[in-house]
């Protein structure tokens, strides 16, 4: 990462004109980014949390984070990214499960990527308790994929059992 980027001006800029609900895009960030604080304080975690969705979401992509942020950010991201060319979200979550769910978390990347995965997950399940109660029924009936999947245990047990409390699933 150079000195002189900073990751939430950076994902700010790629969000440009993006909403979370009735919010700015970055309101989501900066939720997603406070959960990994709580687990992981380090800069780099920050990172991969306001970086989630560049790739995904915006003309950003794996190369330009390369080159600003370095090569774990910028494969933690790629392993976030929802892969392209699935026809609904059914099957683009499973695909992204699929790959989930292979990871070692003893890889560097890979750790952030599980961790930031959670923390998006439960940043969204808030979200919904807030304000779009409806939108739970999803997330609740993917539970059961995406816990399997991204749960490793003793890496973030406390994001896991609040989704866990929301969602249904272990504790």
């Amino acid at each position: 990462m150079t000195a002189m980027t900073d990751p939430r001006t950076f994902a700010a800029t790629a969000h440009a004109g993006q909403t979370y609900g009735s919010e700015p895009y970055t309101a989501h960030l900066d939720a997603v980014a406070e959960i990994v604080r709580g687990v992981d304080p380090s800069p780099i975690a920050a990172t991969v949390a306001y970086l989630h969705d560049v790739v995904e979401d915006t003309e950003i992509s794996t190369v330009d984070l390369y080159h600003a942020f370095g090569p774990r950010v910028a494969t933690a991201v790629m392993v976030l990214t929802d892969p392209p060319g699935y026809p609904n979200r059914k099957t683009r979550k499973a695909a992204l499960h699929q790959t989930l769910a292979r990871l070692d978390p003893s890889g560097p990347a890979e750790r952030l990527a599980l961790l930031v995965k959670a923390a998006d997950r439960l940043a969204n399940v808030r979200a919904c308790v807030a304000s779009d109660p409806s939108k739970l029924k999803m997330y609740r009936k993917e539970h059961g994929e995406f816990r399997p999947a991204c749960f490793r245990p003793g890496l973030c047990d406390e994001i896991w059992a609040e989704l866990d409390g929301h969602l249904g699933g272990a504790s």
